[in-house]
This record gives structure tokens, C-alpha cells and sequence, in this order.
């Protein structure tokens, strides 16, 4: 009877690694108020809503109430100017706009073509510096001025890399081959001898399942691979740290920071995880850190 004892439990715990190994899945959406779920700091940073990565779509598209309902001549616009762009508007040309005013340092975000509360922000500053009406809003006035003291953006300057900046390389991560992940910038930079080849934003897990931080070797690879405990596809993954990889995620492309995942480092861009699934080898270096 001891023996028998002894051979289930044997069995039972190389059962429950071999779960680990496929575990890794987006967190399920909780109803408002549950705890469980909520993503730490090293998971999903701040939401959309105060997310410093972009100007926030939903949440400026429409005026305050106060704003709305606010009858005093100083805060409606002059008749006599015209305003070519301003809060709530969406194009191509507001994202000009936005990677002009990063090259003048007045924001520090990636252009998203969307005129927001960030956008406004740094016009007005950039209108009260320049000796223009701080309106918040471009008239072509400000945008004459504007296009003088910048240069046209590039297309990397249009449509960074990554939407989040990438932080400076952990010293682990300066040599060899090296998948080099910040948690406090949230991106990926794939390194080679020091030199960055190529980037990309990431996601980590909650609070309740923590990607974990360190010195870490990609084990194993699979360019098609579901997860057997929660039967989440997970495209391009390198395993690396007991059933945690880096691979790709589509709730992460459909819901950004919003959500997170069970322990893995996600990826949205799918195009250039593929790419990077490619290059990396099996032995190659991982370096989580904050």
C-alpha cells in the first residue's frame, strides 16, 4: 500500500509539470469590483485610460460636461480663427503633427493620428512659447510655425517601431544573443552583441500569475502551440522559464494593456514575432528585469 501511495504521487507531480509547461493563456475579463484579475504594475502598467503611451481614443472624443455647458466667451473659439485641427479630430496629419512636436520635445509619445488630451497639451505649450494664442488647437498660424522649426518626420517617426519607448538594455543583455525584456518600458528588444536588432511591445501576467524576472535560455520552440490548460492558442513560442514563453497574443492585439496574460511575455505584433521566432535559437539568452 506504501508503495502505491508513493507511485501515484510520483505520478501526480510529473503530471502537474508537464501542465506547466502549456499554461500560459490571456486572463479572463472579471466583472468590475473582483480583485483576482486585476493586473499588477509589472503586468499590465496603467490602462488605456491612463496608459502614457498614447493619446486615449474613448476617452477624448467627446467634451466634459462642463466643458460642453461652459457659456463663457473665453473659452469658445474666436470667429475670426480658424482651427485646422483640434481635440477629438483623427488623421494623418495630426500624426505629422504629433512627430513634428516629439522632434521639438513637447511630447514624448508615439503619434497615433488621434488629437487628444496629450496633443492639446503639448500645442498650447508650444503655442505659449512661441507667442501664439494658447488655444490648445492648430490654426494655421500654429502649424506654419510648427512645420518651420521641424523637420518632416520619417516613416519610423510616423509609425515607430513600438508604441512604447524602449528602456535601456540591463547590462545582462550586452552580450551574446539575447531576448531582452523591460517590464518598466513593456517592450522587447532582441540584442546581439550589445546591438539592438529589433523591437517590440509586450504584455506580462497579473499579479495572481507574475512573469517571472531574471537570467533565463529559451528551451524549447513551437511555431504552433495551444495551451493545455487553458486551450488559448499561443502562436511563435519560446519557452524559456517553466512553461512561461514569449509568443504571440491576440487578445493582446485586440485589447492592448487592458488585459494579461497567465505568466508569458505576449506580443501583439504578429509579423515581427514571426520574424523573430526565425532568428532565435535554442540556448539563446532571456533577461526579464524592471
Amino acid at each position: 500500500m506504501l508503495r502505491q501511495r508513493v507511485i501515484i504521487r510520483t505520478l501526480g507531480v510529473a503530471t502537474a509539470v508537464a501542465l506547466a509547461a502549456t499554461a500560459c493563456g490571456p486572463q479572463k475579463t472579471v466583472p468590475a469590483g473582483s480583485a483576482s484579475k486585476v493586473p499588477s504594475a509589472s503586468a499590465a502598467g496603467s490602462t488605456p485610460e491612463t496608459s502614457p503611451s498614447a493619446d486615449n481614443k474613448p476617452a477624448e472624443a467627446s467634451p466634459s460636461p462642463s466643458a460642453s455647458q461652459s457659456a463663457s466667451p473665453s473659452a469658445s473659439p474666436s470667429p475670426t480663427v480658424k482651427a485646422i485641427m483640434a481635440n477629438g479630430d483623427e488623421s494623418e496629419q495630426i500624426r505629422e503633427l504629433q512627430a513634428r512636436l516629439k522632434q521639438l520635445k513637447y511630447m514624448t509619445v508615439a503619434p497615433t493620428g488621434f488629437y487628444g488630451s496629450k496633443t492639446t497639451a503639448a500645442v498650447k505649450a508650444f503655442q505659449g512659447k512661441n507667442g501664439l494664442t494658447a488655444s490648445g488647437a492648430v490654426d494655421d498660424a500654429t502649424w506654419k510655425k510648427i512645420q518651420s522649426v521641424s523637420k518632416k518626420p520619417t516613416a519610423d517617426e510616423l509609425r515607430p517601431p513600438t508604441v512604447n519607448e524602449v528602456d535601456a538594455p540591463d547590462p545582462r543583455c550586452m552580450t551574446g544573443r539575447v531576448m531582452c525584456i523591460s517590464k518598466e518600458s513593456r517592450t522587447l528588444a532582441w540584442m546581439i552583441d550589445g546591438k539592438i536588432v529589433s523591437t517590440m511591445d509586450v504584455r506580462f501576467g497579473s499579479e495572481n500569475t507574475p512573469t517571472r524576472e531574471g537570467q533565463f535560455k529559451v528551451e524549447w520552440k513551437a511555431k504552433d502551440w495551444t495551451s493545455t490548460i487553458y486551450h488559448t492558442p499561443m502562436p511563435y513560442a519560446m519557452f524559456f522559464s517553466q512553461g512561461q514563453a514569449v509568443h504571440y497574443s491576440a487578445d493582446f492585439a485586440a485589447r492592448g494593456y487592458a488585459g494579461a496574460s497567465h505568466g508569458c511575455v505576449n506580443v501583439r505584433d504578429k509579423g515581427k514575432l514571426a520574424s523573430l521566432f526565425e532568428q532565435v535559437q535554442v540556448g539563446d539568452k532571456v533577461v526579464v528585469y524592471w
